[in-house]
């Protein structure tokens, strides 16, 4: 598969290397396949749990390099809670190590940390950890990490939808006055521009309930690699992808003919 899409994006590239759009400022990532990669080497699904932490990690310090100004990462999502209880535990322990373990560096480093998802379930240590991330980290700007935690597009719609027919009910906000950009105002991703470019690893190809507003003219790259092998090439790989295409947003571009 690699070598396919080197051959291909080597045929496209220009003078500049890819002539049609610029590197994406949003990346949003679905991460896959921990379970798999590690049940394909014979080891319990939570260790693949630990070793996708560690693409996580290696995914924002790429991020980083290749100045992504926004990283969105699907964590857990609201619906995950039906998996086995021991294996949502040890999710929940792996989220509360990885901000114990990591906070003060992704500080020093200028990350900015923000979630999205419902608070509902999570235990309060959890959400006391997961606040000090966010307040600590505030005022940084050399990326900022979205992580979607206990989230679903879907009921995230929802509640933007309620709030607005709440406002309509109590005659603060007129039903003209709905549109596009003010249901956008009161999602969870209020004031983060939408992904340029969504990538899912492990082969699969849906969104899984993932920014489903959002992602209405995102790029989407489909990796057939499990998450855990997640790395900075493969990251440079999907851009590569990515800065191959001519997005329209429904329109036509200078190459088109019709």
């Amino acid at each position: 598969m690699e070598g396919r899409l080197t051959v291909t994006l080597r045929s496209m590239q220009g003078d500049d290397g890819y002539p049609h759009i610029a590197p994406p400022r949003h990346v949003a990532i679905i991460m896959d396949g921990n379970g798999r990669w590690a049940q394909a080497r014979g080891l319990p699904r939570t260790l693949g749990h630990r070793q996708g932490v560690e693409a996580v990690r290696r995914a924002v310090r790429a991020a980083i390099e290749i100045k992504i100004q926004y990283l969105t990462i699907f964590s857990f999502s609201s619906e995950n809670w039906k998996r086995p209880t021991e294996e949502v535990d040890d999710l929940m322990g792996l989220m509360k190590r990885f901000i114990r373990r990591d906070l003060a560096e992704l500080h020093q480093a200028g990350v900015c940390i923000r979630t999205i998802g419902e608070r509902q379930q999570v235990d309060g240590e959890l959400m006391h950890l997961i606040d000090e991330a966010v307040e600590l980290t505030r005022g940084n700007d050399v990326l900022t990490l979205v992580i979607a935690f206990n989230y679903g597009s879907r009921g995230e719609i929802a509640k933007a939808a309620r709030r607005l027919a709440e406002d309509v009910a109590a005659g603060t906000l007129a039903p003209e006055a709905i549109t596009v950009d003010r249901l956008a105002s009161v999602l969870d991703t209020s004031g983060i521009p939408d992904p340029d470019l969504l990538i899912r690893t492990s082969g699969e190809m849906r969104l899984s309930n993932f920014l489903l507003w959002q992602t209405a003219y995102t790029e989407f790259v489909f990796l057939n690699s499990y998450w855990p092998d997640f790395d900075k090439a493969a990251l440079e790989n999907a851009i590569g992808e990515f800065r191959s295409r001519e997005r329209r947003f429904g329109g036509l571009t200078k190459h088109s003919t019709a």
